[in-house]
C-alpha cells in the first residue's frame, strides 16, 4: 500500500491520507486500486488497522461489512485474473476447515485467519495455486466455466441467456432474490458463488491472461 498525506501548516490534526493498494503506479492506475481519502483522527494504530484490515468473510450480521468484504474479494479476484500480484489478508469462519479451497483459485493471501490449522491451509493454498484455476468465458450463445479447484477438471457449459445475466448480476455481489432461484441453486451446488452476509458473489474470474494455449486450459 502507498500513501500521500496533506495537512495545514501549524495544525497537525486531522491528517488526510490518500491511499492505494499497491506501490507500483501502474498497478495503482487499475480500477479499484485507489482507496478513498481517509481522514486520520484519534490513535494512529487504529487508523492503520482501518486502512489495512483483512477481507472478513465472517461479518455475516453486518450488511455494510459484508458489502466491503465482497468489494475487496472482487478486487482480489479481478486482479488475479490479470496476473497482478496482490498482498491481502483473509479472515474465514473456523468451519469447515477446508473452506479456503473455494477461494483457492485466487492469489493466496499473506495472512489467513479462521481455520484451525490456518498455517497449514495457507501453505497448501500457496503450493497449489496457479493462474486459470477457476475461470469462465463467454462464447457465442453460451457460457463455459472450467474449475480445477478440487484437483480435477470440472467443466460446465450453459447455453441459456439467464446464466450470463445471473453472472453479470452476481459479478460484484447481489442479493439472492436478484437472481433466478434455479440458476442460483445450480451455482451454489457447484460452489461457484459464495454467500457473504445478505449478498451472493460470483467466484470464477473471467479469463484475461492465458498461461498456455486456450485449448490446453
Amino acid at each position: 500500500m502507498s500513501t500521500t498525506t496533506t495537512e495545514r501548516p501549524g495544525d497537525p490534526a486531522p491528517l488526510t491520507v490518500a491511499a492505494w493498494r499497491d506501490y507500483d503506479p501502474r498497478a495503482c492506475a487499475l480500477p479499484g486500486m485507489r482507496l478513498d481519502d481517509v481522514r486520520v483522527e484519534g490513535p494512529v494504530a487504529a487508523a492503520v488497522d482501518r486502512l489495512w484490515e483483512a477481507v472478513d468473510l465472517t461479518a455475516a450480521g453486518d450488511p455494510g461489512a459484508a458489502a466491503r468484504a465482497v468489494r475487496d474479494l472482487c478486487l482480489v479476484r479481478d486482479l488475479t485474473a490479470r496476473a497482478v500480484f496482490v498482498e491481502w489478508r483473509l479472515r474465514l469462519p473456523p468451519e469447515p476447515s477446508d473452506g479456503w479451497q473455494v477461494l483457492g483459485h485466487l492469489q493466496p493471501p499473506g495472512e489467513l485467519e479462521g481455520p484451525e490449522d490456518a498455517a497449514g491451509a495457507l501453505a497448501r493454498w500457496r503450493q497449489g495455486h496457479y493462474l486459470c484455476k477457476c475461470l469462465w468465458r463467454q462464447g457465442p450463445g453460451f457460457v463455459q466455466i472450467r474449475d480445477r479447484r478440487w484437483g480435477d477438471l470440472r467443466r460446465f457449459t450453459a447455453d441459456g441467456p439467464e446464466y450470463h445475466a445471473a453472472i453479470t448480476a452476481l459479478d460484484h455481489g447481489a442479493h439472492a432474490g436478484d437472481v433466478p432461484a434455479p440458476v442460483l441453486a445450480e451455482f451454489r451446488e457447484e460452489r461457484l458463488v459464495a454467500d457473504v452476509g445478505p449478498l451472493v458473489v460470483w467466484l470464477p474470474y473471467r479469463v484475461r491472461r492465458w498461461i498456455q494455449e486456450a485449448m490446453t486450459i
